[in-house]
């Protein structure tokens, strides 16, 4: 292919001419360095180029190889347990290579060449096979089945198939197509900016169980469906993200930290293969892929960052798998579509960021979704996206966070106040949403128990006449209200504070099951019901308010899945206290 010249460099810019048999997308070498870059966009036989490492020290002269291949990631076994940088280069690879800072024009495979994978067929020699059929397995991990599939525009009959040890680009089977015989890999690539095919999309409607109350109970989002985090700095965003990496009920976590501080992907780091899966009882890095494009790393490769982690995320979800992926955080990468434009000299929209954000974010979120995979089983597989936002100063109404919000279906709305009472999760109840609700409510009233949605509705209504009351509060004081007023102060008090308050660095409340929420939820609805049965019959608030009960009521957070059954003791205990105070005031058969 013909070589084009740079005439100009412009920090993660750089524009060739002589690039006319190049196309948009296309990857480049750039200088004799070779960095890795990307075509953006054409004008004539000039092309202007992202380059996904630091430009410095080239200029005008040097040299550009167009490779003719779109930007791919490379799929196959070995993709879990690894950490990858914005353009899927392993870094652990990378480290023994470079050392510790990223070197100029390395080039590293992305799976490794020389590990061999135990490949066991699941088709015989003879069969009829399509693209998106599984021809075998590989056990990747303890926890992980990794199926080798059909790659697209291969459809005819299994000549021949093997059992045994092979790497990743070694032949396992030859497919005979009526263009001749096709020689199946392990591995398989990707261009990251098209989505993966699939035979239909489906209707999400079980929710992703994430352990997190405020979440599963009041604003929960599907299996296949797209939330948003935004919130302000120290809000708690990349917090959040990770208990949803760790806990939530997904079979495989793609966590992408795009553009954020290093030492939150260290956290991540350390933590993931400490933590043990409740599921499995293996480590949670077993069903983890990381993608690490931290702030000190090369601005464009961020750009790139979303985009290779949603495609990995598709190629599981293909197999038939659950799939969540965290973006952290869609700003930065928002950022550095900015930064490009700029150089590119485009007409600037909102805030400078280019006019087709709106458009490329939902090209990422649309990639979402449940669906029927390709091949003739049908399996279902489904991909959940988790996009936290940092608006600056927390305000909702730039650019970014409102591109998202027209198109994600779940906002969970961070609050400044709320994180500095240290009241966390921080997510404000009263101005976050889910467009899931009615789905998720049959569910959860088949699954959990009849009465779950009508508590959930009923909490919140709590929640928001405690807002309303407040405003009397503070204006005339608490003592004007009436008592059955107060108690509702009281109940949405214990709402706020013994169910939406969650510790994540606390053993027995960093997951909460949907059992337990549910027992939980209605213990705290039942206080209210028995003190209203109280107030009724005569008697005072202050002694329904001081009842033994209440502490134990707080306190069923901290109690272990396997003691829930104290929490129907605490409901007798509840009503003989009642009774008992109604017995001393000579009203109980009022």
């Amino acid at each position: 292919m013909k070589v084009g010249k740079i005439i100009k460099v412009s920090g993660p810019l750089v524009v060739a001419e002589g690039m006319d048999e190049a196309n948009v997308y296309d990857v480049v070498k750039v200088s004799d360095n070779k960095l890795i870059g990307e075509i953006i966009e054409m004008r004539g036989d000039r092309a202007s180029i992202q380059v996904y490492e630091e430009t410095v020290g080239i200029g005008p002269g040097e040299p550009v190889f167009s490779t003719g291949e779109q930007l791919s990631v490379e799929l196959g076994p070995g993709l879990l347990e690894v950490m990858f940088d914005g353009i899927q280069r392993p870094l652990e690879a990378f480290k023994d290579i470079a050392g510790d800072f990223l070197n100029k024009g390395i080039e590293i495979p992305s799976l490794n060449r020389e590990k061999k994978w135990e490949f066991v067929p699941t088709v015989s020699a003879g069969d009829k096979v399509q693209v998106g059929d599984i021809i075998g397995t590989v056990q990747e991990t303890p926890v992980v089945s990794h199926k080798i599939m059909i790659p697209l525009g291969v459809e005819g009959t299994i000549k021949s198939i093997e059992k045994g040890n092979f790497t990743v680009v070694d032949t396992v089977a030859v497919v005979e197509t009526e263009n001749g015989d096709v020689n199946i890999q392990m591995m398989q690539k990707w261009p990251v900016r098209k989505g993966r095919k699939y035979a239909k999309k489906l209707n999400p409607e079980a929710p992703l169980i994430t352990g997190q109350r405020v979440i599963d109970t009041f604003f929960p989002v599907t299996k296949g469906g797209t939330a948003c985090v935004p919130g302000p700095f120290g809000s708690g965003k990349t917090v959040v993200q990770h208990q949803m990496a760790k806990w939530a009920d997904a079979e495989i976590i793609v966590y992408v930290g795009c553009g954020e501080r290093g030492n939150e992907m260290t956290d991540v780091l350390m933590e993931f293969p400490e933590i043990i899966d409740p599921k499995t009882g293996e480590s949670l890095m077993k069903r983890t892929v990381l993608i690490a494009n931290t702030s000190n790393m090369p601005v464009a490769a961020r750009e790139a960052s979303i985009y290779t982690g949603i495609t990995i995320a598709e190629y599981f979800r293909d197999m038939g798998y659950s799939v969540a992926i965290m973006a952290d955080s869609t700003s930065r990468w928002a950022e550095a579509l900015r930064e490009m434009s700029g150089r590119l000299e485009e007409m600037p929209g909102d805030e400078s960021y280019p006019a087709y954000l709106g458009s490329r974010a939902a090209e990422f979120y649309e990639r979402a979704g449940k669906v029927i995979c390709l091949g003739k089983d049908g399996r279902e597989g489904a991909l959940t996206v988790i996009g936290a936002v940092s608006p600056p100063g927390g305000d909702i109404s730039e650019p970014v966070s409102q591109a998202t919000l027209r198109i994600v279906k779940v906002f969970w709305g961070l609050d400044a106040n709320l994180a500095y009472r240290r009241h966390f999760p921080a997510i404000n109840w009263l101005n976050s949403y889910t467009l899931y609700q009615t789905k998720v409510d049959g569910w959860m009233d088949e699954n959990i128990g009849p009465e779950f949605s009508k508590n959930r509705a009923r909490a919140m209504s709590l929640l928001q006449e405690e807002n309303s009351l407040q405003e009397i509060v503070r204006l005339v004081g608490k003592d004007t209200l009436s008592e059955k007023d107060q108690l509702k102060l009281e109940v949405a008090k214990s709402i706020r504070e013994d169910y939406l308050q969650q510790n994540a660095f606390m053993e027995s409340d960093t997951y909460t099951s949907l059992n337990k929420q549910n027992k939980m939820l209605d213990i705290v609805l039942k206080f209210y019901d028995e003190g209203l049965r109280g107030l009724n019959n005569g008697a005072y608030l202050k002694e329904i308010v001081n009842l033994p009960v209440r502490e134990k009521i707080s306190r069923a957070k901290y109690l272990p899945e396997s003691e829930l059954s104290k929490i129907s003791d605490m409901e007798k205990d509840l009503e003989n206290e009642i009774d008992n105070l109604l017995n001393e005031g000579g009203v109980l058969d009022a």
